[in-house]
């Protein structure tokens, strides 16, 4: 199933299911415009009882036009009315069902003007006939559920790849055998070039990443430079996999001058999330994870730290799509705020060669990111110094990708939930990161 990155989100579902709330709620995370078709046509010709009127099958005809002129533009969220379903079936749409039960279809709609809810018995009939789920690319309940969609991440799911490149320490714990497969350790251009060179898969395979961040990270550039790019899915086995680094395209391997500067958007069709893979995840690793999810949940501004696990990881998949919807290549500036702590993390990485771990650096900089935007740091944050040389650290941050002809920019919060991308002061970011290191 492609994703939603370059078409639109074509809700469909019967009446009562939501899909005018649900829309709306998609079209403001997703900084996408939200189309109604019924209230679309009711603009340009009337209400819709008095075009039922002159018969179904005219409206339909009608229904059906306005459907294609909407789907012919650029991508937006756009809810069907419930019986232009067919008119999803477009390779501009990536489709999504928003399933209701008839009981709870029929409490909603019994007391509406529409047409053909106005006969408890023709309308649970026509219920039974229509199959939405026939044209449905995915079927959600919410609108974190229509965002998981979007971008092809599931809970759950049934891996089906030509080749696996797998972290072998997640290969052993949990066996997965998916054609040819080939190990993964690190994220150099060393590496990548030793997959090049060994994989035996054609220009129409698709690879399956299965790991931490790391390997998807390194599996995806592979897929992405590979024959000039071939099709790839993501089996995240860490946290921060499964919240962050699977998620949203972005592929890299690191230089020693600094973290991911070689890489490629590349999404993967699918994003297979399974939580009980977390169950053998070292607590160090876990507290890696912990990290990503606190700043999902500062820039969401929810204490999502806080929910039961699968609730919590659903949730920052889901934000994290909605962003990447928004701005999928990076080119519209709302992509960066996902960088909250990232700037200082990233720097603090590249001067331990690496040897920090990404959850521990990321933490360290949502510290100094919550000081220089004159927030409170949640005790959840619990952070040590990390013995790094100074100046490598300085010259690293520099060097990030944000920068503007030479000016450090920082993602910081106005308040929880309100991130916004400022100019950072070199005094006061030079202070800030020498706080975070030891000695």
């Amino acid at each position: 199933m492609a994703t939603a990155v370059d078409r639109h989100i074509a809700l469909i579902g019967f009446m009562g299911a939501g899909k005018s709330t649900v829309g709306k709620q998609v079209a403001v995370l997703t900084g996408r415009p939200f189309i109604d078709l019924d209230a679309e046509i009711e603009r340009r010709h009337g209400p819709i009882p008095k075009l039922f009127e002159r018969g179904e099958e005219e409206f339909r005809r009608l229904e059906t036009a306005v459907a294609a002129e909407m789907l012919a533009r650029s991508p937006s969220v756009i809810a069907l009315g419930g019986g232009a379903f067919e008119a999803a079936r477009s390779e501009r749409a990536l489709t999504v069902l928003l399933d209701v039960d008839v009981e709870t279809a029929w409490e909603r709609s019994r007391e509406s003007d529409r047409p053909l809810a106005q006969d408890e018995a023709s309308f649970r009939a026509l219920y039974a006939r229509r199959d939405y789920r026939a044209v449905a690319d995915a079927v959600a309940e919410d609108a974190e559920g229509v965002l998981l969609a979007a971008l092809g991440i599931e809970l759950g799911g049934r891996p089906e790849a030509d080749a696996l490149i797998a972290d072998p320490r997640a290969l052993e714990l949990h066996p997965i055998r998916l054609g040819d497969t080939y190990t993964a350790e690190g994220k150099t251009i060393a590496e990548a070039g030793r997959l090049w060179r060994e994989l035996k898969v054609g220009r129409d395979a698709t690879i399956a990443a299965y790991g931490g961040g790391t390997t998807t990270d390194i599996a995806g550039f592979v897929a992405a430079t590979y024959m000039r790019g071939i099709r790839w899915i993501a089996i995240p086995t860490t946290l921060v996999g499964q919240v962050d680094a699977a998620i949203g395209g972005k592929t890299a391997v690191d230089l020693p001058e600094g973290k991911n500067l070689v890489g490629a958007f590349h999404y993967p069709d699918r994003v297979l999330i399974d939580p009980a893979l977390l169950a053998t995840l070292p607590e160090a690793e876990r507290r890696n994870g912990m990290a990503e999810v606190i700043k999902t949940g500062l820039l969401a501004g929810r204490p999502l730290w806080e929910l039961p696990e699968e609730e919590m990881i659903r949730a920052c998949a889901a934000f994290k799509a909605g962003v990447c919807l928004t701005d999928p290549f990076e080119q519209k500036g709302r992509r960066e705020i996902l960088n909250l702590g990232h700037t200082f993390g990233h720097a603090l990485e590249a001067a331990s060669d690496y040897r920090l771990a990404h959850g521990e650096a990321v933490a360290s900089g949502l510290t100094a990111a919550l000081r220089l935007s004159g927030l409170e740091i949640p005790d959840v944050l619990e952070v040590q110094p990390v013995r790094v040389d100074r100046e490598r650290a300085w010259a690293a941050l520099q060097r990030d990708k944000k920068a503007r002809e030479g000016k450090i920019r920082l993602v910081l919060l106005e308040e929880l939930g309100k991130p916004v991308v400022r100019e950072g002061e070199p005094r006061e970011v030079r202070a800030a990161l020498d706080e975070l290191i030891a000695g």
